[in-house]
């Protein structure tokens, strides 16, 4: 099979459903930012040790069933393929992961600039284009049909990276700049 199909030269693709819209459609965009939000937690995971990488893969999984429910516009992948499903038991796996870091850290008392080492700058980045991704999927909602569990997914995830970010630096002890 080829990569290439050349059915998107004309400026459109194909949704999950087999329908076709053009490459700016608020769906695509929504799915497209998915799509970045998961590679940038694949570039974090290349400097994250063996137990944050397994938080991180779970979270890609959660990202790609995330994709796939923006791209279709009939709301049916999930109750097709299991693994395109997302259940309210992630935000509860991402908070309990919150609680965790957060505890094992100083108080937050001041805004911080993102960075510190290559795996907090990797996460932070991260963070900034899953907060993209959810104000384009809620951009979506406005038109299109859309699971609002998705949205606070993506909420809880952006301050899971935040946290993340944060707790990378103080295990390597690397003191946050303050803004």
């Amino acid at each position: 099979m080829k990569i290439y199909t050349k059915t998107g030269d004309g400026g459109e693709t194909g949704l999950v459903d087999g329908s076709r819209v053009p490459k700016d459609h608020a769906r695509v965009a929504a799915f497209g930012d998915v799509d970045e939000a998961n590679a940038a937690i694949g570039l974090a995971r290349v400097h994250a040790g063996p137990e944050l990488s397994q938080l991180l893969d779970g979270i890609q999984r959660d990202l790609f069933a995330i994709g796939a429910q923006v791209a279709d516009p009939r709301a049916q992948v999930a109750a097709r393929k299991e693994k395109a499903a997302l259940a309210p038991a992630r935000i509860v796996d991402l908070e309990k992961a919150i609680d965790e870091r957060d505890a094992r850290m100083p108080p937050l008392t001041s805004f911080i600039l993102p960075g510190g080492t290559p795996l907090a700058a990797a996460l932070h980045l991260a963070r900034t284009v899953c907060r993209r991704a959810e104000r384009a999927v809620l951009a979506a909602g406005r038109t299109e049909t859309v699971d609002p569990l998705i949205l606070v997914y993506l909420n809880r995830l952006s301050d899971l990276l935040f946290v993340l970010a944060r707790h990378a630096n103080h295990e390597a002890g690397h003191a946050e700049a303050k803004w």
